[in-house]
């Protein structure tokens, strides 16, 4: 197995744990559907769909759905949510990087904080807009490189092993300029927006316990220090509730986000 097929396959496995932090994306996702001007009766991928979260609010605005992951057990949890809440989606296991849909087959392709985990931004790009049709709209939301979720990503970056060779940090997403490059000539009409989440929580400790057991790349780094090097792992959480004092008061942890929207050619 090559080195992004391996790690593939170590995201699937991580990722598996996030479904608690649905009860936060909740209050994100409507912003990103309005933002992407979701309308009745169109057709609608939502890539690295997580537990359907932005999928079923497109489908609650008369959206047909189908959402797509890399984690199987994330779109098991889809299926349940769609199926608690009474909405009519389709989930399916994929990667974002060889999407399983013919040419133009959706009007709206959407991911929000998905795609931007796809190691290879050329790949993931190239297959975000070959499965749109022309007119169509691709929207996403990805994490400023300066606030909290980019430098956080940034922190887990420094303590980890490098990135095999190939792959891109995901919070590159963030940055509008890098966004405009990557979607090039092949959209019109790139516009950008800015809102937040708004996570309660009742500090850093409270949230780090959280956080390390629920984000895939944070709980793998924190179980390779704590078995290698116990004190870097000391250091890595030093720094993390720094980071995360500048974002928090009043028991909320604000999660600045980037919406970015623009159609195909």
């Amino acid at each position: 197995m090559d080195a992004i097929a391996q790690m593939k396959e170590t995201a699937k496995k991580g990722w598996s744990t996030f479904a608690p932090f649905e009860q936060h994306t909740c209050t994100a996702a409507p912003k990103l559907v309005r933002f992407a001007g979701i309308a009745p009766g169109c057709a609608v991928l939502d890539v690295a769909t997580g537990t359907g979260v932005v999928a079923l609010t497109a489908a609650r605005h008369g959206a047909r759905v189908t959402g797509l992951d890399l984690s199987p057990a994330l779109v098991a949890r889809a299926q349940e949510n769609a199926a608690l809440v009474g909405l009519d989606a389709t989930f399916l296991e994929g990667d974002a990087e060889a999407l399983p849909f013919p040419d133009a087959s959706f009007d709206v392709v959407l991911s929000q904080f998905g795609h931007m985990f796809a190691p290879r931004p050329d790949v993931v790009t190239k297959e975000l807009l070959r499965v749109l049709r022309p007119g169509g709209t691709i929207a996403f939301s990805t994490w400023p490189m300066e606030m909290y979720v980019g430098r956080f990503f940034q922190l887990l970056g420094k303590y980890s092993p490098p990135p095999p060779p190939g792959s891109t940090p995901p919070v590159t997403w963030g940055e509008p300029r890098i966004v405009t490059e990557r979607l090039g000539d092949a959209v019109t009409g790139l516009r950008f927006g800015r809102d937040a989440m708004h996570a309660p929580t009742l500090g850093a400790q409270h949230w780090r316990a959280f956080a390390e057991q629920h984000i895939g790349p944070f709980a793998g780094l924190v179980a390779a220090l704590g078995a290698q090097d116990p004190a870097r792992l000391t250091q890595l959480r030093a720094e993390h509730d720094l980071l995360f004092a500048e974002f928090f008061a009043d028991n909320v942890l604000r999660q600045d986000f980037l919406m970015s929207r623009a159609t195909k050619k």
